[in-house]
């Protein structure tokens, strides 16, 4: 087998489908058959909360398999080299999680981010700023590598490298933390028991970000 038929055998659908399932069914589990959610809320408010979990979770898969093989853990190579459409297909949920968020955001459904003065509090601005930083980030990784910029080696090394995508992931988790830390503190309040869907994606972030810190070379 060539390296080019290698590189095209990857578990990406698999990976993709799967990830957005499981993701889309914990939203749905969540906050309509345990939680109070009506279901009129779903197409917007609890679909996007879906989308937004599956696309940290396939950015995350992107980052971190090729930092943990590094470490030694048996790592597929279908799922190696799957690490590009998964990253894309991540870069593409980003996109339609800000453009349903900033459609749905507004004192009357995050009121909790919103101060009485109709200001966004301190930690709502810092959550805003995190995915906006994180978000040009990963558009530029798209972009660099499907435009002129891929033949600029100076460039992609930068935007490849360890240190860079360190300081990307970390505003990335730093906008899930500001988003619904404040949640995560009243289990008793957590729908049958479930943590948040921002908990869950702030941990499986966080954990590929390790991996990234002590595996990357």
């Amino acid at each position: 087998m060539t390296n080019s038929e290698s590189i095209h055998k990857n578990a990406a659908g698999g990976i993709i489908m799967v990830t957005c399932l499981l993701s889309l069914g914990y939203a749905i589990l969540r906050y309509h058959i345990l939680g109070p959610v009506s279901w009129s809320e779903f197409p917007f408010f609890i679909l996007n909360k879906g989308i937004a979990l599956s696309a940290f979770i396939l950015l995350t898969f992107n980052f971190a398999l090729g930092p943990l093989k590094n470490l030694g853990v048996k790592v597929s190579e279908k799922w190696l080299n799957a690490r590009q459409a998964l990253g894309m297909t991540g870069f593409l949920l980003v996109l339609i999680h800000a453009l349903i968020s900033f459609m749905l955001f507004n004192p009357q459904i995050f009121g909790k981010f919103y101060e009485d003065n109709g200001h966004l509090t301190l930690f709502a601005g810092l959550s805003m700023l995190g995915g906006i930083i994180s978000f040009v980030v990963l558009w530029v990784i798209n972009l660099s590598f499907k435009t002129d910029l891929k033949e600029d080696k100076t460039f992609i090394k930068f935007i490849t490298s360890r240190k860079f995508l360190l300081v990307a992931m970390l505003f990335a988790i730093a906008h899930i933390f500001f988003m619904g830390y404040k949640g995560w503190m009243e289990p008793s309040d957590w729908h049958g028991g479930l943590p948040p869907i921002s908990l869950v994606a702030f941990a499986f972030c966080t954990v590929g970000y390790i991996i990234n810190l002590i595996g990357r070379k």
